[in-house]
């Protein structure tokens, strides 16, 4: 016997999927949200997030334990699978998941994310929350007068060196390139102001700590081979985010970055599917902006399924 469908089912369980989960829940939708590989999405490998109101300072886990938490108690579901395909060429949508199991809904909210783009280097993954972070705006404020470096050369790592010089003026920007990518206003910013060392050409090859945070980092100049260890109280990453999309296997129209395309906030190419925070391109990527994205999704559920 074939599953019920479904009126709404969420994919993922982060800021945006967890809104959208609450507003659609109190609505009486009763939502399937399905977990994905990373539940609780991005603030759960963040350390103390100090702009989420409501929390002077929370950590990223527990914040988003809460969420789930209230979202549950609301009356929202969830599967702890991973959508690996989905079907949207007729009404209702079929998914299918990682288990194999196959479900089916009448509209759809994808809140997957994007996933940082990670150094691949020893030492990344041993001082993750420790000194090496992908966010400045949620943990520049820690690092006040501190030796901080900033991994990238584009608009995103020129933001976070910005950013960062408001808590300290020893800030190091390695670029793997002999130039910068960031656009010329942005540049212009950075290669302007003496307290951000630019080191170009080069790459981070080894972070090392006292086993409790960072204290320094290997860097290799790509041309000449040389390397230089540098002391660092921390490394913030800027090298860009893939979305995690390849589910979709042009089920839905995305830009060549493989971010779904929307108009309307959140509404997709396909009538009935929304799509709700850093899935999409969206400029300000904050854990806020993400559960603003859910409950607008989760409005335009409520008016879509009234026509169903």
């Amino acid at each position: 016997m074939p599953a019920p469908v479904e009126n709404l089912i969420i994919l993922g369980s982060g800021p945006a999927g967890l809104t959208a989960g609450i507003y659609t829940a109190r609505a009486n939708i009763r939502p399937l949200i399905i977990d994905g590989a990373t539940p609780g999405g991005q603030l759960m490998s963040t350390s103390y997030v100090e702009n989420w109101p409501g929390h002077q300072r929370i950590l990223g886990p527990d914040l988003m334990m809460e969420m789930r938490k209230q979202t549950e108690t609301l009356g929202a579901r969830f599967l702890s699978e991973t959508i690996t395909a989905l079907d949207v060429s007729k009404k209702p949508f079929t998914l299918t998941t990682d288990r194999g199991t196959s479900l089916s809904a009448h509209a759809l909210i994808i809140a997957t994310g994007a996933t940082h783009k990670r150094l691949g280097c020893p030492g990344e993954n041993e001082y993750w929350g420790k000194g090496v972070t992908v966010c400045a705006v949620c943990d520049g404020a820690f690092y006040p007068n501190k030796r901080v470096i900033v991994v990238g050369g584009g608009d995103s790592a020129m933001e976070d060196a910005s950013f960062l010089r408001k808590f300290t003026d020893k800030i190091t920007v390695v670029h793997l390139l002999d130039k910068l990518t960031a656009s010329y206003a942005m540049q212009q910013r950075i290669i302007n102001d003496n307290a951000v060392k630019i080191i170009y050409n080069s790459t981070v090859s080894t972070i090392a700590g006292d086993g409790n945070h960072v204290t320094s980092a290997t860097l290799v100049d790509q041309k000449i081979k040389q390397t230089q260890t540098i002391e660092t109280d921390g490394i913030f990453i800027a090298i860009g985010l893939r979305p995690n999309t390849d589910f979709l296997k042009n089920q839905l129209e995305v830009d060549k970055l493989g971010y779904i395309i929307v108009h309307d906030d959140v509404k997709t190419s396909v009538d009935g599917i929304f799509a709700a925070g850093d899935v999409h391109d969206y400029k300000y990527r904050q854990a806020i902006t993400s559960a603003g994205n859910g409950c607008i999704a989760a409005f335009m559920v409520q008016e879509y399924l009234q026509k169903v």
